[in-house]
Order: structure tokens, then C-alpha cells, then sequence
């Protein structure tokens, strides 16, 4: 129960906060959240208040979404996804301090970027990670951009926190979220949210291309193309 509360509210929260919700008597939501942190399930945030998810579950989340009969009918969205297309598609998930690419489907293009399935990308810089930023309500936006190291991988880069956070409103108010040649020199993407049933950002699709093949402007055009295809895997999500 205590889980199931922490993974419905998608931001660290603390003992009190679940239990509004969980009514448990104040001893036991308290052992409850020691017993969790202790086996890795649970881990506290650097506020010292707040908890958020531990490596032992994020690794269990992991292993579902992966679990063969749901990555086979996600690869064949994403199939179809990069042949309409024509680059290669990613979709990420929000670990603790990055993204986390859990399935993608090359090009078929000789020059292709390569970032296999396990690569873990910045928040900042990145596509999927600045859409998941988008999703963050304005505390914990803040709060990320004010602490990370926004160290600038190319020239583009946006390395300055209110820059940050006003591109992350600007995001979610557009539904999708770019990547200029921020993380990684000539490379572009464009990525989408893939959303649970209520609406809440579970992880993204996107698309990466090099520069030289294909401009940020005309890799916008893909952008309701890539959203029908987070519709079906939302859905794909429902139906599980």
C-alpha cells in the first residue's frame, strides 16, 4: 500500500503525506518506511524528508516493462515508428538523476548515433529527458535545476537554471521537447510523452537523427506522428 501511494503521487514524498492518504497509526507508517529504505526499495531524498524510489525498485519497474510479451508489441510500434520515419526511435524511462533508454529500434541509415539500450543521458541536454523535466510540478523543477550540474556538452547547451525551468513550462504547454545539438555535436531529437491513464509521464518516445540528414525543423514535422504512436503504447499500457 505504502508503494502503490509513492508510485500514484510520482514525486518523493514523506511519511506524513502517504499517510493522509494511508490513515495508518504514526508508529507503523514509520516502520513501514525504515523496513523499505533498509532493503532498497525505498531511498531518502538529500532534503532528508522526502523519499522517492530505491535501485531495488526502479530495477523491478525495469523488468516489467521489459518482460516479453509487453516489449513485443512496443517493438512493433517503434518498427513502425522508424520506418515511417526513417531515423532511429528510443523510448526512455526517469531513473534518478537520468534518462534510461529501454527499447530502441535502429535506422536503417549507415550513419546512425549510437546509444544502445541501457545508455543513460542527462535530464538537461536531452529530448526525453527535458520532457520528463516538463512533467516535474514547479517545487521539484526547481529544485532540479538549482542543484544539478547543468554542464554544457556542446555550445547549445542550456546550462542556466531559469533558462531551464522557462523551457520546461514552454514544453509542456507544446506537448513535445527538442534537442538542438545540445547533448551530442550535429544530433538532433524530438521526444513525447508516454503517458499513464491519468495522465502522468511514465516515460517517452523520441527520435534521433543526425543533423546533416535531417534539420530540427523538419524533424518537428514528425511530431503527430510520434504522438499517435505514444497514444498506442499508452494504450498498450491500459490493456496490461
Amino acid at each position: 500500500m505504502v508503494l502503490e501511494a509513492m508510485a500514484e503521487a510520482g514525486v518523493p514524498v514523506t511519511p506524513t503525506e502517504v499517510n493522509q492518504r494511508l490513515g495508518l497509526p504514526k508508529p507503523t507508517i514509520h516502520r513501514l518506511f525504515t523496513t523499505l529504505e533498509q532493503e532498497g526499495f525505498i531511498q531518502r531524498e538529500i532534503d532528508g524528508r522526502g523519499y522517492s524510489p530505491g535501485l531495488r525498485l526502479r530495477k523491478m519497474s525495469t523488468g516489467i516493462l521489459s518482460s516479453l510479451r509487453i516489449r513485443t508489441a512496443r517493438l512493433a510500434i517503434l518498427n513502425q515508428l522508424a520506418d515511417e520515419i526513417g531515423e532511429t526511435c528510443n523510448i526512455a524511462i526517469p531513473d534518478r538523476d537520468a534518462m534510461v533508454y529501454l527499447d530502441r529500434v535502429e535506422t536503417k541509415w549507415p550513419l546512425r548515433i549510437q546509444l544502445p539500450v541501457g545508455t543513460r543521458v542527462p535530464f538537461y541536454c536531452t529530448a526525453s529527458g527535458k520532457m520528463y523535466l516538463s512533467s516535474l510540478d514547479r517545487r521539484h523543477l526547481r529544485s532540479y535545476a538549482m542543484s544539478a550540474d547543468l554542464a554544457a556538452k556542446t555550445a547549445t547547451t542550456v546550462s542556466d537554471p531559469g533558462q531551464l525551468m522557462a523551457e520546461a513550462v514552454e514544453i509542456r504547454e507544446r506537448g513535445y521537447a527538442t534537442d538542438n545539438s545540445e547533448f551530442m555535436e550535429g544530433m538532433i531529437a524530438i521526444a513525447v510523452p508516454i503517458e499513464e491513464g491519468n495522465g502522468r509521464l511514465v516515460s517517452t518516445l523520441s527520435f534521433h537523427a543526425p543533423e546533416q540528414r535531417l534539420s530540427l525543423t523538419d524533424a518537428v514535422a514528425h511530431v503527430e506522428m510520434l504522438k499517435a504512436a505514444a497514444a498506442n503504447l499508452t494504450s498498450l499500457l491500459a490493456d496490461d
